[in-house]
């Protein structure tokens, strides 16, 4: 059985949803400020994979401070979240297109049952949020010798 179907990206239609409301505000344009309620803005993208002692997630977060990473356990789930802002400094009118994503998102993933949510560690480096969900003992794989 594949653990990746646990590690499944939550909220599809959610994600469909914003993508085309993304779309229609390009399209349309929207007025300043008028979305600051909402919960998902964009997605980081993000790998998973498995080795004998425990899950690796790889999420892309680039030109974020960790301090505005927000990162927990609910209900069986690892939650990444936060928001990157778009720079008050420079005035916004001067761009002749803005192509990368700002505002708040939203990311969970459905932990197995294998995993020590006590033990779980996280990194932030260059851009890259990487997170260590170990597995627990008892379910590691372990080698029976034949006598």
């Amino acid at each position: 059985m594949s653990m990746m179907r646990f590690f499944r990206r939550e909220y599809p239609l959610r994600t469909l949803r914003d993508e085309l409301d993304r779309v229609f505000e390009d399209f349309l344009g929207e007025a300043e400020g008028e979305r600051k309620g909402s919960l998902v803005r964009w997605t980081p993208r993000a790998d998973v994979k498995e080795d004998e002692k425990a899950f690796h997630l790889k999420a892309d977060l680039p030109g974020m401070r960790k301090e505005d990473i927000a990162i927990s356990i609910e209900h069986n789930q690892l939650v990444i979240s936060g928001e990157r802002s778009f720079s008050k400094e420079e005035k916004k009118e001067d761009y002749h297109f803005v192509e990368r994503s700002y505002g708040r998102f939203y990311r969970a993933f459905t932990l197995p049952g294998s995993v020590d949510a006590e033990a779980i560690k996280a990194t932030y480096e260059n851009g890259v949020l990487e997170v260590e969900l170990p597995k627990k003992e008892e379910v590691k794989p372990k080698k029976v010798s034949i006598k």
